[in-house]
């Protein structure tokens, strides 16, 4: 529940202004939430001058008063990590630490979601990755030769994906470390959400704060197409159905070094 210090309360009306569901008027000169059809997003908690607003729905001790110094980011320097960002298949073998994973799972948590649902959920699969491989590959190979078996003109431009799937599945089963899919990264995190813009955009977040990490990451849609009607795989996720899996995120150190930016199309812009 949402509420009021009618102490602190000054009777401002800017939570009333900036409030999205309009659960919020003034009584007597001081700010009143009606619960019923707030939907908990803390603008109030934000936008109030004198700290009159809280709630017992979440931990009060993670608010953070606005310091410039440490919340503004440079437009320009923003715009050049975007650019500069690789996605990378090339990893030491070196651990991620639990401190460096908790930001880029706080990172997900803190992006919107649609009506402040908050219904993105993570898997970090790190002790069973192994196993979670052995799955992965031996989906993507009965998938391949699936494909194989049953080419149409419809199904052509699969082809070369299935021929793939069943080569990285001949390999890695030769050595492990010809792994093709997961590139020896020791970690994954798959993002799962019943709206699947709220698991992407959070997910695009989650990537910037691992190259903020100093990590590399890659989004492999390889592993969500593995996990597709994969029951084993879903169960060992925690994911009940496939269509939930937003993204999976592949982290790891990169063992490579980029020593610039690329270029890009120019962006398809209409003006009207």
């Amino acid at each position: 529940m949402f509420n009021v210090n009618k102490e602190k309360c000054i009777g401002c009306s800017q939570c009333v202004k900036d409030c999205p569901a309009s659960a919020i008027s003034l009584n007597e000169n001081k700010a009143e939430i009606n619960n019923t059809t707030c939907f908990k997003c803390g603008h109030c908690i934000a936008i109030c001058p004198v700290e009159a607003v809280s709630t017992d729905d979440y931990n009060m001790e993670e608010v953070i008063p606005y310091d410039k110094a440490k919340f503004t980011v440079d437009a320009e320097n923003l715009l050049n990590f975007i650019k500069f960002r690789r996605s990378t298949r090339r990893f030491k073998n070196q651990k991620v630490e639990k401190e460096k994973i908790e930001k880029i799972i706080d990172a997900g948590r803190f992006t919107q979601t649609s009506t402040n649902s908050q219904d993105v959920s993570y898997t970090v699969v790190t002790d069973k990755l192994d196993e979670l491989k052995e799955l992965a590959y031996e989906s993507l190979k009965q998938k391949g030769e699936y494909i194989l078996a049953n080419l149409t003109p419809e199904t052509a431009y699969l082809e070369r994906y299935a021929k793939m799937w069943v080569y990285f599945y001949d390999m890695y089963k030769k050595d492990k470390k010809n792994d093709k899919l997961f590139f020896n990264a020791p970690l994954a995190i798959f993002v799962s959400s019943p709206n699947v813009t709220n698991g992407t955009l959070a997910s695009s977040n989650m990537e910037l704060m691992t190259d903020a990490l100093g990590l590399g990451t890659f989004f492999s849609g390889f592993l969500l197409i593995a996990a597709k009607d994969n029951q084993p795989m879903l169960d060992l996720l925690g994911v009940k159905d496939h269509n939930q899996l937003s993204s999976c995120l592949v982290i790891g150190y990169p063992d490579v070094k980029y020593n610039r930016t690329v270029p890009r199309k120019e962006a398809v812009v209409k003006w009207i």
